[in-house]
This record gives C-alpha cells, structure tokens and sequence, in this order.
C-alpha cells in the first residue's frame, strides 16, 4: 500500500483539490483508494458524496485506535474510492496526540490494519504545523506538496514545509526515515510571463535540494477544479480534453501526468483511462 500526504504549512495552496482529484483518477482506474481527512475544516470529506457513512470518522481512528474498516471507512459515490472522515470539530486531536507518547507515530503504527484492504492512502491536512500534520508526514512514504508560482509562496514554503522536513531528522534515530517532498506547482497560468518566471526559479531553486524534488506535472489555473468540487466529481470527469485554443492540459491529462510520476508502477492502468477518454473524444468529434 502506498501511503501519500498532501501537506504544506501554508494554508489556501490546494491541498484538498490535488488530493481528491488524485484519489478519483486512481480510484477510476481501478486502484482501491482511501482518502483520509486530518484537517479540522473537512473540506475532503464532503468532497464526494458518501454512498455509505461510517458511524465513525478519524478522531475514533486515532483517540481510541479503531481500525474496523466498517466502522471508519465512508464509502463515496465514486467507486473503489472511501473516506475516513474528518470528525474532530473541536480540534481535540492535536491536544490528544502532543501528550501521547505514541502521538507523532500513531497513524503510522495503524496503518497495517489497511494494507490489504487499499492500494493507495491518500492524506490531507491542515495548512499549519502541528502534531497532526508531524503524524502524516512520519506515515507518509511521499509527500506531496502543492505551492503557487509566487515569490511569498516560495519563501514561505522554505520556510515552513521544507523546515518541517528538516526538524524532524531525528527520527532517523529510530529507523523513521522522513518521506521524498514532491513540490507540485499548482494554479500555474500558462500564458503569464511572471509566473512561467517563478516556476523556472522553482526548478532551479530546488533543482539539487537533498529533500525537495519538483514534479515535471504542472496543474494549470483553470476552472475546472472548482467546479468538479461544486459537482462532487473528480476532475477529470469533468474535463476530457483540451478545449480547442486553450494552452493549458485537460484535468484528464494533467492527473494522467501526475499519477504517471507518482505511480509508475501502475502506467498501464492510467494509460486504459486515457486512451478510453481520446476514444471519447473521437466519437464526439466524428460525424
């Protein structure tokens, strides 16, 4: 099972977007995925529709260690696609595992209850440091980290993500390696001088970082991501192909590109998505 964290100390970067636009493509090319919501606002929880609501939601998960699928598992309306759901409103968790002495690797030592039920895991968090979000990265074997191609985004991203990577070293001391950081540009548009700039910067920036690696995916601004989350709907359901004059990548073929990088492993499932989706596109065009 490979265990992904969406993470950044800075809030408002797209965090929940990537994730569950991420864990629908996944989930639609046949992998079984479990999305998990570590953020107090659980936007990613009420992302896609729950087919099935589980009585219980992250807070039993790590408070009391329940790890009964049937009992924390929300089934979505997207197949092959579950949630264990944000149900911490009071924000007691982060309390609960700074005095724990099991607290920052909690999650990581509940993970093998799900191994054999999911393929992928999917993490999101909160847009600030804390103990939770320490607990997703020592669960993590990827973290992924979105960032907008700005100047303050770049410095704060040092800063803080980057930081946070670096502080937490000494749990090499315990054979708990901290996960690669895949910086993932984000809300990129295409056409602006600036920000093709600033991505260029990025790449040079972090281009032999020890801890960094910037992804060759780009995620374009479009508006499709909006409106997929408005929808309920990953987003490369909702944008097939390119529409004619557009310079930016369809949503399909930006999560196509993006699950290549992280997944090489299972290209051949990600290339059946694509090449249904241009059969598609084909008939629709054909007269």
């Amino acid at each position: 099972m490979d265990v992904i964290a969406v993470i950044s100390t800075k809030g408002g970067v797209g965090k929940t977007t990537v994730a569950a636009s991420l864990g629908g493509f996944l989930a639609d090319a046949g992998l079984r995925v479990l999305l998990v919501d570590l953020d107090v606002q659980p936007t990613l929880s009420s992302y896609y529709t729950l087919a099935s609501r589980a009585p219980c939601g992250i807070y039993e998960l790590l408070a009391n260690n329940e790890s009964r699928l049937t009992h924390i598992a929300s089934r979505t309306a997207v197949e092959n696609l579950d949630v264990v759901v944000s149900n911490d409103a009071q924000g007691q968790l982060n309390s609960l595992l700074l005095h724990a002495p099991d607290g920052r690797l909690r999650l990581r030592n509940l993970l093998p209850a799900f191994q054999s039920h999911y393929d992928v895991l999917i993490i999101d968090t909160q847009g600030a440091r804390s103990v939770l979000l320490e607990a997703a990265v020592l669960a993590a074997h990827t973290a992924i980290s979105p960032i907008t191609p700005e100047i303050l985004a770049a410095r704060e991203f040092t800063r803080g993500t980057v930081q946070l990577l670096q502080d937490m070293a000494p749990f090499r001391h315990l054979g708990i390696v901290p996960p690669p950081l895949q910086l993932l540009i984000n809300r990129a548009h295409p056409v602006a001088a600036n920000a093709k700039l600033i991505q260029h910067a990025l790449r040079q920036l972090f281009d032999h970082h020890e801890l960094v690696r910037v992804l060759q995916t780009t995620v374009p601004a479009i508006e499709c991501y909006p409106r997929a989350a408005s929808l309920g709907l990953p987003a490369h359901r909702v944008e097939r192909r390119r529409p004619i004059g557009r310079v930016s990548p369809s949503a399909l073929e930006t999560m196509y590109s993006l699950a290549v990088e992280l997944f090489p492993q299972w290209h051949p499932l990600f290339a059946k998505i694509d090449g249904h989706a241009h059969a598609g596109a084909a008939a629709e065009t054909a007269p």
